[in-house]
């Protein structure tokens, strides 16, 4: 979650769920785009609850923006699901062999899972990406609310780092912040500076 914002990190939530477990409990999970911010926050509590029962599993990971820059967002991303699954695989005590991994869109999980599937627009067609996608926008914007007290004035709170009119506004007016993503701000950082 995050592939798009000027600012902050990228988000990962790897969700593993025993093989055979009743999916009614996902009834009315979307994608995160599709759900208002209170319906986010009661799927990400349900998911914590769960988590907490060992009903499932999930591991939210971050890649920042200073990879972001020097590797690239698909780079990032890759980092941040390859940390998330292995993390996972460690609270299941089980190896990447016996899972089968149903990953969003172009997502590729590493080659060790032998049994893995990209869906196109998975998020809105499978209810457990749905509920990882949730899971993973909930805590990136949880970490851009707090990041906004260290980088105060540019909105972080309320926009979370997307290209907001607003935060062009204030990045025209204070520059650029440390956790701003300068390859998506190129064009923009010349006419600033």
């Amino acid at each position: 979650m995050g592939r798009g914002p000027l600012a902050g990190p990228v988000a990962v939530c790897a969700f593993a769920m025993p093989y055979g477990y009743d999916q009614k409990v996902f009834v009315g999970v979307k994608d995160s785009k599709k759900l208002s911010k209170i319906a986010r926050e009661k799927w990400a509590k349900i998911a914590g609850e769960m988590k907490k029962n060992k009903k499932c599993f999930h591991s939210v990971c971050f890649t920042g923006h200073k990879i972001i820059d020097q590797k690239g967002i698909v780079k990032a991303i890759k980092m941040a699901l390859g940390r998330a699954l292995k993390k996972v695989l460690v609270e299941i005590s089980c190896g990447p062999e016996e899972c089968e991994v149903l990953l969003d869109g172009s997502l590729k999980a590493p080659k060790i899972f032998s049994f893995q599937e990209t869906i196109i627009k998975g998020d809105s067609k499978v209810q457990i990406i749905s509920l990882a996608s949730v899971v993973a926008k909930v805590k990136r914007d949880k970490k851009m609310t707090i990041l906004a007290k260290k980088y105060p004035n540019y909105g972080f709170e309320i926009h979370k780092g997307y290209g907001t009119s607003y935060h062009y506004k204030q990045i025209k007016k204070l520059g650029l912040s440390e956790i701003h993503r300068r390859s998506y701000l190129k064009n923009l950082q010349k006419t600033i500076v």
